[in-house]
C-alpha cells in the first residue's frame, strides 16, 4: 500500500525556513508560485529575459527575477519549464548557482529518469507533482481545497529532504486532498503511459474514430459530436465522482449493458498489447530519446500531427457548437492562457 500523508503529517517550518524559486510562469509555474505566496512562503519566479509572463507574474504581485538571479538567491529550486528545454536551461543557469544544502526540485521526473539532468551530490533532489493541470492546483487552493500530490526523493543530500517536499506539497494546497509517496522512475513512466494510452492519446483517439464511424454512416456530424465528445463529460464526472462500477450504477440498464459486452469487443486484447508497446518504449527510453530528437530537431512532425488534429472535422463542428453555449468556457481560462504544460511562455 502507498504511504499517504495528509497536513497533520506535515512540517510547514520546513518551507517556511527557506527561499524558493520557481522557474516558469506557464500553467503550473503561476499555481505554484501564487499558491507558495498565499501560504507564507518567501517565493521568487525566475523567467527568460524578455519573456511575455515577467508582466504577469509582477501584475500578481510576485518578485520577478532572472532564472540565475532567483537561483542565486534561493536554496529551493522549483523547476517548471518545458521537459525538452530543462537540461540546457540547467546547465547555463541553474546548475553554477546551486551549492551544499540547496534542494532541487521538479514537478515530473523525466529528465531525472532519463539522465537528460544530473544533479551534484551535495543536492536535495525532490519532485512534488500535482495531479492535476496547474489552473486546477491554483483554483482549488483559493477556493480552500487542494489537489493530490505525488512526492519522490531521488537524493537525500541534507537529510530531510522528504520532509522538505512533504512541506512543499502542503504550501500549494496538496496535502489537504492526500499527498502520496512514490519514486521519480514510478512517477515518470505511469504519467508517460497514462497520457499516451488512456488520458489523451487513448481518449483523444477514440473519441475521434467514434465520430468518424457515424459521419461515415451518414448521420448528422451535430449528432456525432454529442454522442461522442460532448456526452464523455457526463460520463467521466461519474467514473470521478463514484468509480466506474458508480457510473454503472448511475446510467441506464441499456447503456451499462453496453458497456459490460461491447467495451471489450473496442478494447481487446489487440489494444492492451499494443499499451504493452508504448509501455516498453517509455521504460527503456526510446519514448524519450526519439521526443527529444523530435524537439531539437524542430518539431516538424509535431506541429504537423497537431495541426491534423486542430484540422478534423470534430474540431469543426465542435467550435459552432460550443460558441452556442457560452457558458461552458464561462470563468475559464482560454486555451492559450494555458497551454505549454509547464511552460515559461
Amino acid at each position: 500500500m502507498a504511504n499517504i500523508y495528509y497536513e497533520k503529517d506535515v512540517d510547514r517550518s520546513q518551507i517556511l525556513n527557506r527561499k524558493v524559486a520557481v522557474l516558469g510562469y506557464g500553467s503550473q509555474g503561476h499555481a505554484h508560485a501564487l499558491n507558495l505566496k498565499e501560504s507564507g512562503v518567501d517565493v521568487r519566479v525566475g523567467l527568460r529575459e524578455g519573456s511575455s509572463s515577467v508582466a504577469k507574474a509582477q501584475a500578481a504581485g510576485l518578485d520577478v527575477k532572472s532564472i540565475a538571479g532567483a537561483c542565486a538567491e534561493a536554496d529551493v529550486v522549483m523547476m517548471l519549464m518545458p521537459d525538452t528545454e530543462m537540461a540546457a536551461i540547467y546547465e547555463e543557469h541553474v546548475a553554477p548557482n546551486l551549492g551544499d544544502g540547496d534542494a532541487l526540485f521538479f514537478a515530473h521526473g523525466f529528465n531525472i529518469r532519463f539522465d537528460l539532468i544530473k544533479p551534484a551530490a551535495n543536492l536535495d533532489v525532490c519532485m512534488v507533482a500535482p495531479k492535476g493541470p496547474g489552473h486546477l492546483v491554483r483554483r482549488t487552493y483559493s477556493e480552500g481545497g487542494g489537489v493530490p500530490c505525488l512526492i519522490a526523493v531521488e537524493q537525500d543530500a541534507g537529510g530531510s529532504a522528504k520532509e522538505l517536499a512533504l512541506a512543499y506539497a502542503d504550501a500549494i494546497g496538496g496535502a489537504r486532498a492526500g499527498v502520496i509517496e512514490t519514486t521519480f522512475t514510478e512517477e515518470t513512466e505511469t504519467d508517460l503511459f497514462g497520457e499516451q494510452a488512456v488520458l489523451c492519446g487513448g481518449t483523444t483517439r477514440l473519441v475521434q474514430a467514434g465520430f468518424e464511424t457515424l459521419i461515415e454512416a451518414g448521420y448528422q456530424p451535430e449528432v456525432a459530436y454529442f454522442e461522442c465528445l460532448h456526452e464523455l463529460k457526463l460520463i467521466v464526472d461519474l467514473m470521478y465522482e463514484e468509480g466506474i462500477a458508480g457510473m454503472r450504477y448511475s446510467v441506464s440498464d441499456t447503456a451499462e449493458w453496453g458497456d459490460l459486452s461491447c467495451g471489450p469487443k473496442v478494447i481487446d486484447d489487440r489494444v492492451k498489447a499494443t499499451m504493452k508497446t508504448l509501455l516498453t518504449d517509455i521504460q527503456d527510453g526510446t519514448f524519450a530519446a526519439n521526443w527529444v530528437a523530435e524537439s531539437r530537431s524542430g518539431r516538424d512532425r509535431f506541429l504537423a500531427l497537431e495541426q491534423a488534429g486542430h484540422d478534423h472535422p470534430i474540431e469543426v463542428v465542435g467550435r459552432e457548437l460550443r460558441a452556442m453555449m457560452p457558458w461552458i468556457s464561462a470563468g475559464k481560462q482560454s486555451v492559450a492562457e494555458t497551454s505549454g504544460g509547464q511552460g515559461m511562455a
